[in-house]
């Protein structure tokens, strides 16, 4: 039997065009498994771009294609990082349709892509976190209350904000204040977050095979201050996977990552953010929806485990199939 399946790509937020590129990936990747189509999400509408460029409009109402046969969706493949596609609204869409998305269901979603909630969760459960002070854009603030938690240099986050959007770091007291107001244009809510001056890791944890598996560690070298856009996306970083780390380590850092993974309920492709300090791991962030482009660090690490990207996209697909109510 012919399975659809559709790949959702763009997103409302400012990681649209890395999405386009992660959604094109798993197109050319699965185009000749499935029965794959390439569905475009932004604000202004969802439509369907068909293999002779041809557009036409989604509806909304039940998700089928306007003016086309009407096709009933297997599955949605989610490629869309940021808003809707990591935060949960997308997923409660195609909840209330009881059509199977890959990846995490809406409520997991909702908590991962929320920094300060992903945080104060896993803090709970024992994980290691940096120091951290919350705001919302609508509190009167300290800047020496905020200081004296968290200390100088500090980062300064957005917390529903991805690929490092509405991110700073700030050194002196006078840019605190500066940033936090920055921040305020991406999210409500601000996490003031201690720096802590170490090497950075990232694990790409992922179901596969009905098995959960930790792909090999990258270790994130960058020339720029901090992982921010330009170091992910425009070549200002060194990636190294597999990282090199002392088998004890190396060992420590797979259990922390699996174990954020469970704990956090995570479904399909993760990939998580640590950095090592006095031989101590500490978590950073979570992504759910990660990406999927030739320069991103998952399909790396995947190519490294020597699991075939396509061989991951198919699990991916079959695991959110099989988890539909």
């Amino acid at each position: 039997m012919e399975i659809n399946v559709a790949i959702i790509m763009g997103g409302y937020s400012l990681e649209n065009h890395i999405s386009e590129k992660s959604g094109k990936v798993v197109f050319e990747n699965l185009n000749n498994i499935f029965k794959c189509y390439n569905i475009y999400i932004t604000n202004e509408q969802w439509y369907y771009i068909d293999s002779s460029n041809k557009k036409f409009k989604i509806d909304q109402d039940d998700f089928t294609i306007i003016n086309h046969p009407k096709i009933r969706f297997d599955c949605i493949f989610n490629a869309i990082h940021g808003d809707p596609g990591e935060n949960g609204k997308i997923q409660s869409y195609f909840e209330s349709l009881n059509i199977p998305i890959t990846g995490c269901d809406s409520s997991q979603s909702k908590l991962t892509f929320d920094k300060i909630k992903c945080i104060d969760f896993l803090k709970n459960k024992g994980v290691k976190v940096a120091k951290s002070f919350t705001l919302n854009k609508n509190d009167s603030f300290d800047i020496n209350e905020i200081i004296n938690k968290v200390g100088l240099p500090c980062f300064v986050k957005a917390s529903n904000s991805g690929s490092s959007f509405g991110v700073y770091k700030a050194y002196k007291k006078s840019d605190l204040a500066d940033f936090i107001e920055k921040a305020k244009k991406f999210d409500d809510n601000i996490l003031i977050e201690t720096f802590i001056k170490g090497r950075e890791f990232s694990v790409g944890v992922v179901k596969y095979n009905q098995q959960i598996v930790v792909l090999p560690i990258t270790e994130i070298i960058t020339s720029n201050d901090f992982f921010d856009y330009q170091a992910k996306y425009e070549g200002k970083s060194e990636e190294i996977t597999p990282a090199i780390l002392e088998k004890n380590l190396k060992i420590k850092l797979e259990q922390a990552a699996k174990k954020i993974y469970k704990i956090l309920n995570i479904k399909g492709l993760s990939r998580s953010e640590y950095i090592l300090k006095d031989n101590e791991f500490y978590f950073l962030e979570i992504n759910t929806v990660p990406g999927l482009s030739k320069e991103s660090i998952l399909p790396q690490q995947s190519i490294q485990a020597g699991i075939p990207i396509d061989k991951l996209f198919i699990s991916t697909i079959r695991e959110a199939m099989t988890n539909i109510n």
